[in-house]
């Protein structure tokens, strides 16, 4: 019988999907579902609703509730939390290295020390130096890494991913899109699309 997955659709911009990068690995592991992650840049699709941000910077009430929302959900998982300065921030370079590292192994590690930085220590992931110092504590050769990402093939992907999730009608991340086609959005979706993933 074949084992469940589950495609996890992401945004390093996306707040929510800090606590989800965060919690996904260990509950997908108890339910028995593999996890596949896919990167994918947000702008396109806020940009075809006629939007220039996020709208959590478009809506002021809405983004007020949703930095307290996401202090206390980090609070509750024991997670750092600092609210950026900058946000949203441009995360396409961080994107493309992170399909690299998926790629090669070491992706999810990645992805989630991003998050970390980012939310956690309210760092820049739009500067290089950022993205570097999280490669090198990985233990990755950053040179190496930030040249293949930069290259047509990680850019096209990168495309590539980004077309796939407006096809899949995907509107914010986090987002989990099952085999059979069911669509979770949001951090609380994560259990019931894990559960779903099973049947």
């Amino acid at each position: 019988m074949a084992v469940p997955t589950l495609d996890f659709w992401f945004e390093f911009a996306s707040t929510y999907s800090y606590p989800a990068a965060m919690r996904i690995a260990p509950l997908a592991k108890v339910a028995g579902v593999t996890v596949h992650w896919h990167p994918f840049m947000l702008g396109p699709i806020f940009k075809a609703q006629g939007w220039t941000t996020s709208p959590f910077n478009l809506y002021p009430p809405k983004g007020r509730n949703m930095w307290r929302d996401l202090e206390r959900i980090c609070g509750t998982l024991q997670l750092p939390f600092v609210r950026p300065k900058l946000f949203p921030q441009n995360t396409l370079l961080a994107a493309r290295v992170a399909l690299v590292g998926l790629a090669e192994g070491w992706g999810e590690d990645y992805c989630r020390a991003i998050y970390r930085v980012e939310f956690g220590e309210d760092r820049n992931v739009e500067e290089t130096e950022t993205i570097t110092e999280v490669l090198t504590k990985l233990g990755q050769d950053a040179g190496t890494v930030l040249t293949r990402a930069q290259s047509d093939e990680i850019k096209s992907q990168l495309r590539a991913n980004t077309e796939e999730a407006q096809r899949l009608d995907i509107f914010g991340s986090p987002t989990f899109v099952t085999t059979s086609g069911e669509l979770f959005w949001g951090n609380d979706r994560l259990d019931a699309a894990l559960d779903w993933a099973k049947h």
